[in-house]
């Protein structure tokens, strides 16, 4: 694998250091003019990340601007951008999924000189985030991004209505057993099936909200969290690219039925497209129970006047019959090879890795990746949903991140929302289909695909 190293060149490490030392020295007057482009997604933690950097501009004196684009359009956008050798972005937080390809496409710095002439260490980060955001090939001492925005897949509930005397007494009635926030998929299905159609406060209202998105990646984020738990895997640890047996096990098949028994016994009508925001809405406006979605927007609700506070609880996505994972979500924060500015920006990434920088971005809303920070005795009280947070960061599993890993995205996308929302065959068949489109794939890459 060829790879671009930008600290190759003593003369570039000469910039690179004769730059720290103006900013980081008190040479404000030496930064005069400079500024950065940061590219990400536009969501509630981009506006604490423009917060954050205030104080890099403070201490550096170089500006910072942004590129924000709704995650609609985030993976075309930036892909685009990035494929082209675009200089828009000096630097990048990118999705977890594309670190393959923006290694191999040179699209990215590689960091790994640069760590360790600043003695940033892979090991005081997360185990998880370095593997999922920063590594390619995976498992290995490869570094193309410092892990930035920690996320993952967990759940709210409206405390308040599980905590209702009248409804407590009916569930228990119902099930024999308290109701309280699901530790399985079982109880998860029992609990969203009580609440379905149930009238609370003169209003009828749905067990969950579920991911059902076709056009980019929100099914294939929603169904892995209950695939995963049954059994299913990407293919043979110990034989790479082997996925007859794997993918489309019978244990497998088994949990794309709960998914789609799930979606349709317990969700709001009209939901065979919705993703991120569907699930916001459905939650803020009382529709739902209980909601799937990512931590990275726990902070806004439980900042709403209708359902934070006291009105809202969180949980881990549960267990099933065959494990307990949850889907990684989160992006690294990378210097974009083709910037005139890799100098600044690596004065950036420097400046994000402090620890009390990575303790003020948690504190702002952003989710950190710092050991020092999440593994603090005071962490899980510094915020309602920082215990779920903590768990769910010690058991993800991730997507692809091949650089041929948007086709295999869509061609999950397809063949479970067929399965799910279009009621296109079996669950068997449909993850049948999708080992045969994965094989294509991985062979037009040349990739040798295992047999069982």
């Amino acid at each position: 694998m060829r790879t671009f190293n930008w600290f190759r060149s003593s003369a570039a490490t000469t910039v690179l250091g004769a730059a720290l030392l103006g900013i980081f020295g008190g040479g404000e007057a030496a930064a005069q003019g400079r500024q950065l482009t940061l590219c990400w997604a536009a969501w509630d933690p981009a506006n604490a990340l423009v917060e954050l950097g205030k104080d890099f501009t403070k201490r550096s004196g170089i500006e910072m601007k942004y590129e924000f684009v709704p995650w609609t359009s985030y993976a075309d956008r930036f892909l685009n951008e990035l494929n082209s050798h675009g200089k828009l972005c000096d630097l990048i937080i990118g999705d977890s999924q594309w670190i393959g390809g923006a290694a191999e496409n040179k699209w990215y710095v590689k960091l790994n000189d640069f760590f360790d002439k600043e003695k940033i260490s892979m090991d005081d980060f997360v185990p998880a985030t370095v593997v999922g955001y920063s590594q390619w090939p995976k498992n290995s001492p490869n570094y193309w991004a410092l892990p930035a925005m920690a996320d993952a897949v967990g759940w709210t509930y409206r405390k308040d209505w599980f905590s209702r005397p009248e409804i407590q007494s009916a569930f228990k009635v119902k099930y024999g057993r308290d109701l309280a926030p699901p530790k399985t998929y079982d109880e998860l299905k029992q609990i969203a099936e009580f609440f379905q159609g149930r009238e609370i406060d003169g209003k009828k209202v749905y067990g969950a909200y579920i991911f059902t998105e076709r056009g980019s990646e929100g099914i294939t984020m929603g169904v892995t969290n209950v695939l995963y738990n049954y059994g299913f895997g990407y293919d043979n640890p110990k034989k790479p690219y082997q996925m007859q047996g794997v993918v489309n096990s019978a244990d497998a098949a088994k949990g794309l039925e709960f998914y789609k028994e799930l979606y349709k016994c317990c969700t709001a009508p009209g939901m065979t497209n919705a993703y991120m925001q569907e699930g916001l809405d459905a939650f803020k406006s009382g529709q739902v129970a209980m909601q799937m979605n990512w931590f990275a927007f726990f902070p806004g609700l439980y900042k709403d006047p209708n359902v934070g506070g006291d009105k809202i609880g969180f949980f881990v996505n549960p267990a099933g019959a065959n494990g307990h994972f949850t889907q990684l979500g989160g992006q690294g924060l990378s210097v974009v090879a083709t910037s005139d500015r890799k100098d600044d920006a690596l004065a950036y990434i420097k400046w994000f890795a402090q620890p009390a920088v990575q303790q003020k971005w948690w504190q702002l809303g952003g989710y950190s990746a710092l050991k020092a920070v999440v593994d603090a005795p005071d962490f899980p009280k510094s915020a309602a949903f920082a215990p779920q947070f903590l768990e769910s960061m010690g058991i993800v599993k991730d997507f692809w991140a091949e650089p041929s890993y948007a086709q295999l995205l869509l061609d999950m996308q397809k063949r479970v929302h067929d399965y799910v929302v279009a009621d296109k065959g079996t669950a068997q068949q449909a993850l049948d289909l999708l080992v045969k489109d994965w094989a294509k794939v991985f062979k037009e890459q040349g990739k040798q695909v295992a047999s069982q």
